[in-house]
């Protein structure tokens, strides 16, 4: 099936997150990777989560639609975490990344990726929301973790593949890719009905 869904398109990921690039990889398909700098990722009020992270999936692709050709077959994605109601975006400094680790200490959070498929012809929005529940950490913990990792390139301030997600989740509820930045399982999904719509 993946050789294919490579034959009938020719993949390009906007990412330039390595998490996504690794995930598309391993997932096995062949795919080059178009990354444009300056994409407003800013949302609309009112929107719920889910509603955001759709939004953000699609409005990327906005910027790459002039540059399909025939055969394409663009990726995109954003993964927003949200807690108790409020979305944890990328920190913009050592406050802020602190700020948000303790607010997911010893709770639970969601972590929701929306996924957008274009061709020229059509186009497919999906998102997964995953729940993650945080045991108690330290502020030492927290610390070590933000000197060390410098987080600030993650949505919530972590990431599951780090040493925080050894030290600190309890437990997930869904799809683990799906924390790391790119719920592959769906995407197989919705690649091979693509491959399959005539």
């Amino acid at each position: 099936m993946l050789k294919k869904i490579n034959q009938k398109y020719n993949i390009i990921l906007a990412s330039q997150s390595p998490r996504r690039q690794e995930l598309l990889k391993e997932l096995g398909l062949e795919f080059s990777i178009l990354v444009k700098k300056n994409i407003d990722e800013s949302y609309p009020k009112g929107l719920n989560s889910t509603e955001i992270a759709l939004y953000l999936a699609e409005h990327k692709a906005s910027y790459y639609i002039e540059d399909l050709k025939q055969n394409d077959l663009l990726i995109t994605a954003d993964t927003i975490v949200c807690y108790n109601n409020k979305i944890l975006n990328k920190p913009a400094n050592y406050e802020e990344a602190k700020e948000m680790l303790k607010l997911l200490s010893g709770n639970k959070h969601q972590v929701i990726t929306g996924v957008c498929l274009r061709t020229k012809q059509q186009s497919k929005t999906f998102a997964v929301s995953t729940d993650v529940y945080f045991n108690n950490i330290s502020e030492q913990e927290i610390d070590f973790y933000i000197n060390n990792y410098k987080p600030y390139d993650k949505a919530g301030a972590y990431g599951i593949q780090e040493w925080i997600g050894y030290i600190a989740v309890k437990k997930i509820e869904g799809s683990y890719f799906n924390v790391v930045g790119l719920p592959v399982q769906y995407l197989y999904e919705e690649l091979k009905k693509m491959w399959e719509t005539k």
